[in-house]
């Protein structure tokens, strides 16, 4: 019989420990409530002394039922977290899942810009002049939170705390985002220098279009493909590709996976995964153009 304390357990390791969200503590407790399901009609195991080949019938058992391999990556993450929080609680001594590797996504991977290119992008808006200014900060913003552009686009004047470094995102997911510093400085000249004369009386939109309204998506559009003409990035260039970089080059600095999915607002860790597949195919693409034998 199942001893389900282990997963009360795990709930709260993720909410005490992790601070997760409700969201993703549902998401993680579902999916281990449903492998204990598994393991006890058709295994007879409770969790400490589950195997490697439980856990890969488990996974075959999802095939089966074709499952999407998006949804088994998820389970899969789930079950890693799970039983490593049982190894460091030292319930376990062997990780059953170390060597289950993650369902590839049945899809391309995201596109991102390389460090270089983002740079020359950030530094294309003239920010001695009002619109550039405007620029400036919200190429800066978007990419230093990895926000969605209707999330940026959303943003009112109150969601910025330039005292404690934060962006309050409140649509879709809410969650407080960290800025660096060169773009809460950018963000400050903004409402400093350029906002106080662009906006009209009683707008709360953090930007605003020339006409001192909320900048459009398609205003927004215009002028990020305009500033990557200038930049001569050939790459053709969107909104969701500043997202994807930041997701991929906070991975490559060693963001844990976990804190990158609270930034992202993924409710499922498996849509956060696939960043990490992008910075594998890339070194894997170094290797091969570097490698003399390669």
């Amino acid at each position: 019989m199942i001893d389900t304390s282990y997963i009360e357990d795990y709930r709260r390791f993720l909410s005490d420990i992790r601070k997760a969200s409700e969201n993703t503590i549902s998401s993680y407790i579902r999916d281990i409530t449903k492998f204990s399901a598994f393991i006890e009609t058709g295994r007879d195991r409770d969790f400490p002394n589950v195997k490697e080949d439980d856990i890969k019938l488990f996974i075959s058992s999802l095939e089966e039922k074709r499952r999407s391999p998006a949804t088994i990556t998820r389970y899969i993450a789930s079950l890693k977290s799970f039983y490593g929080c049982l190894l460091d609680g030292g319930v376990i001594g062997y990780n059953p899942t170390s060597n289950i590797s993650a369902a590839a996504l049945g899809k391309e991977l995201p596109n991102v810009l390389t460090g270089e290119e983002v740079n020359r992008l950030l530094e294309q808006p003239n920010a001695t002049c009002k619109k550039g200014c405007r620029d400036r900060a919200m190429l800066e913003t978007l990419y230093a939170t990895g926000l969605r552009v209707s999330e940026l686009l959303a943003l009112d004047d109150t969601d910025i705390n330039l005292d404690t470094g934060l962006v309050s995102c409140r649509s879709n997911k809410e969650r407080s985002i960290p800025v660096y510093t060169a773009a809460a400085l950018a963000i400050e000249k903004y409402l400093t220098d350029a906002r106080p004369v662009m906006a009209e009386p009683g707008e709360h939109a953090l930007f605003v279009n020339t006409a001192g309204k909320r900048m459009s998506r398609q205003g927004f559009w215009k002028l990020l493909k305009g500033y990557a003409k200038t930049a001569q990035i050939d790459t053709d260039i969107t909104p969701q590709m500043l997202r994807n970089s930041f997701a991929a080059h906070l991975i490559e600095n060693g963001v844990d996976m976990h804190v990158l999915q609270e930034m992202l607002g993924h409710a499922d860790i498996s849509s956060t995964q696939v960043y990490a597949r992008v910075v594998k195919k890339q070194l894997k693409d170094v290797y091969n153009r570097a490698h003399p034998r390669a």
